[in-house]
């Protein structure tokens, strides 16, 4: 086996045990999402509209927020706003683009959502941490957010 061999296999490995760990956190929260009537995407573009701060976003942003393609966005919008939970209009500064937001039945549902969510990913995490492959993973996604001194 050449050193070269060794360097894939270990990124191999590494990738695998990311996604082992994001596996985890997924089945998690998509079964405590589920009395709220969210997946774990949807639950992604509500969240991620509501920190807009009364904002609005373009289809091809929420398609980078939420990790899917161009058409799958689509039918996701189009199913959250049949349920009400977000709108649909016209970019007001350029008349090609269409922008969503939240409507007030959406910012309430991610109200709600919002404490499961977090308690269940912070759950998840911990249990992961316990885990001896994935607690690397879960110390660097701790350590990713701390400010950085020096």
């Amino acid at each position: 086996m050449y050193a070269a061999d060794d360097a894939v296999e270990i990124r191999v490995q590494g990738w695998r045990t990311l996604m082992a760990l994001h596996c985890a956190l997924e089945i998690a929260l998509e079964k405590a999402l589920r009395e709220h009537g969210l997946s774990v995407v949807e639950y992604t573009v509500l969240e991620t509209l509501g920190r807009q701060g009364g904002w609005h976003l373009r289809m091809h942003q929420i398609s980078r927020a939420a990790a899917l393609s161009h058409s799958a966005t689509t039918r996701l919008i189009n199913r959250l706003e049949r349920r009400g939970l977000l709108a649909r209009s016209v970019c007001t500064t350029d008349r090609r683009g269409v922008v969503t937001e939240l409507t007030t039945a959406g910012r309430e549902l991610l109200r709600i959502a919002r404490p499961v969510h977090d308690s269940t990913l912070d759950a998840a995490l911990d249990r992961a941490a316990g885990d001896s492959a994935l607690a690397p993973l879960v110390t660097a996604l701790d350590s990713a957010h701390r400010p950085l001194h020096g």
